[in-house]
């Protein structure tokens, strides 16, 4: 494909990613922080973005340098995509290269573009990450709007950084600027916790910086808990022993976050073999950490994947979801729908969905439509949890 010259950021998508009026592909913080970075960004020296949500500082960085080698770290498989997509809508597809959160990916940078995450456990670890394997003049240009942050953020990145300034604010977003790395302690991710399950042995959760929730036990989770344990007894042999992807009957954990579930479900069942997946790079490695501390790696495969791309048509015998209901940082009933939509192609005949889901959202009638006949297991003030049975 040809190259758009220049850039006109009004032409990126969100795509696959869910898309709708409300929901933009970019922001005010972005525009302003590639104003902001755009005399560095021509002057010699490797560029990393993180957290670029749909492309924008990824390829509004190639737009202002003319080169490529720009490297890219986005949490979510989801945003991976996009940013492929619109790149290649752009021309631009050999201008980058997608990479994990390892040294590889700042390897001699001078300028690294970043979006604030809320959870400043994320911006943690980043900060981390760029502080102890970033070049010694690195210069870090964090931008967030407004609403979203807070002097903590300044906080965090001053224990990595000798120097920490922020921009005037534009458009209700601004720009965090940190240079002069400091030496860097060891890491403290994967975040530790555990908790009484009603289990022999208690439950062991880790997580990293950019898992929802970090390390802790949510309530919906907790109250879903205790209605999986007889699951696996349930299932055949055979399939419960499965987590082949192109064979039916594994149990998928989908939006597996810290793993407590898929972890839960192997120490309630031996034998039992789990599909855990989840979008996020850091989820996946937290659900991984979590399945290592309870002794059960083996028997629960991991996989980052968006909404069970990988995952054949009529396989898998139960799904069990507690499903978001954001995307990003705006509440959004899409994300969950689109789950749900997932589930009804993966699920085979008389399959089931396990699922807990904030109450106030009503989604038995959505779960009837799109599943199939759906009971009521328990219901508190806050959460619901239903078994919906594949039609």
């Amino acid at each position: 494909m040809e190259r758009v010259t220049p850039l006109n950021l009004d032409l990126l998508r969100r795509r696959p990613d869910i898309e709708a009026p409300e929901l933009v592909a970019v922001d005010a913080a972005d525009r302003l922080l590639l104003g902001l970075a755009a005399d560095r960004l021509r002057s010699p020296g490797m560029i990393a973005t993180i957290n670029d949500s749909y492309g924008a500082l990824t390829l509004g960085a190639a737009d202002l340098t003319g080169g490529s080698g720009i490297r890219a770290f986005q949490d979510g498989i989801v945003h991976e995509r996009a940013l492929a997509l619109n790149a290649e809508d752009q021309g631009l597809r050999d201008a980058y290269r997608s990479l994990p959160l390892t040294p590889a990916l700042l390897d001699d940078v001078s300028t690294v573009l970043l979006r604030l995450p809320r959870s400043l456990d994320e911006l943690d670890e980043l900060a981390w990450t760029i502080a102890a394997h970033a070049r010694p003049d690195v210069q870090v240009l964090a931008a967030g709007r407004i609403k979203h942050m807070s002097v903590s953020m300044n906080a965090i990145l001053g224990r990595y950084f000798g120097s920490v300034t922020a921009s005037l604010a534009r458009q209700k977003s601004r720009v965090l600027i940190a240079a002069g790395p400091r030496p860097v302690p060891p890491t403290t991710f994967p975040r530790r916790a555990t908790y009484d399950v009603g289990l022999d042995r208690p439950l062991e959760l880790r997580a990293f910086g950019a898992t929802f929730g970090g390390a802790s036990l949510d309530p919906g989770t907790r109250l879903l808990l205790p209605h999986l344990r007889g699951i696996g007894r349930a299932l055949p042999p055979a399939a419960a022993a499965s987590t082949k992807r192109d064979r039916p009957g594994a149990i998928i954990d989908l939006g597996s976050g810290n793993g407590a579930i898929s972890s839960y479900l192997a120490l309630c069942t031996p034998g039992l073999s789990i599909l855990a997946t989840d979008q996020s790079a850091s989820a996946a490695a937290s659900t991984t950490a979590t399945a290592i501390a309870n002794g059960v790696a083996g028997r629960i495969e991991v996989t980052r994947d968006d909404a069970l791309s990988l995952v054949p048509d009529a396989s898998a015998r139960v799904i069990v979801l507690n499903p978001p209901f954001h995307i990003g940082s705006t509440v959004h009933a899409g994300i969950a729908h689109r789950l749900f939509d997932a589930c009804a192609r993966v699920l085979s005949p008389g399959g089931e969905l396990w699922t807990v889901w904030n109450s106030h959202l009503r989604y038995r009638p959505v779960l009837e439509r799109v599943i199939g006949p759906t009971r009521q297991l328990e219901r508190s003030p806050r959460f619901t949890v239903t078994v919906s049975t594949r039609r």
